[in-house]
């Protein structure tokens, strides 16, 4: 070890409990934070890749029976997720109707909106918890520090020595809570705001295979009028 982590380690032991209490509070965030960051950051390359492969592989497909038997095989894809619902209630409306008539068009935009609506959802989970640690954990450590340094003018008018000697340690001591509130927070917030921008994109992305969708399902009820 260094002498900079000895000496580290001395202070933390050397704390009071109110102190070490808020440590283990801050060592807790940013051990959470930083599992979430590893848990979320997988999830949302995995549902990006694998939609942007769906998207591709929709495209290709001649009728969209063959884009569904592909989306089951893509089940991480929030594209896919949303649209298998949405043939599934196109499915019911033909067996209803014999074909989806433009009034079910209705029923296929609620069905749409509500897979979005969770797919959002899911991807949210776990986020609001990085922006609490972001906003929290420097209070939180301050709070350390501000009682770390009562604690040490307590000592010192006990004591009624005010020389460096005896306020630099304690007060070094303290001020480790506000560094360790800000290593909390300042990842987390970088997090919140990444993630964060992911699910707007990735709103966006779903909105407008939504829309083109729609777009081809009132298509092939026009051509089926027509004919």
């Amino acid at each position: 070890m260094t002498t900079e982590t000895i000496g580290l380690l001395y202070m933390l032991t050397d704390a009071g409990p109110v102190v070490k209490f808020v440590m283990l509070v801050l060592l807790f965030f940013s051990i959470t934070t930083w599992a979430i960051i590893f848990i979320k950051f997988r999830y949302f390359r995995k549902a990006f890749r694998e939609m942007a492969d769906f998207t591709d592989i929709f495209w290709q497909c001649r009728t969209l029976a063959d884009a569904f038997a592909k989306a089951k095989a893509l089940r991480s894809s929030p594209a896919a997720r949303i649209f298998i619902p949405a043939y599934m209630e196109m499915n019911r409306s033909r067996k209803k109707d014999s074909a989806v008539s433009l009034q079910s068009m209705g029923s296929l935009q609620r069905t749409l909106r509500r897979s979005i609506t969770v797919e959002i959802h899911r991807y949210r989970q776990l986020v609001p918890f990085l922006a609490t640690v972001g906003n929290t954990a420097p209070f939180i450590g301050l709070f350390g520090t501000v009682w770390g340094i009562m604690h040490t003018f307590q000592g010192i008018g006990l004591s009624g020595s005010a020389s460096l000697a005896v306020v630099a340690p304690g007060i070094s001591e303290a001020l480790i809570a506000t560094a360790a509130g800000l290593a909390a927070a300042i990842p987390a917030v970088m997090a919140y705001n990444h993630f964060t921008d992911k699910i707007r994109v990735l709103n966006s992305e779903l909105e407008t295979f939504s829309s083109d969708l729609l777009n081809i399902i009132e298509r092939d009820i026009q051509n089926q009028l027509e004919a």
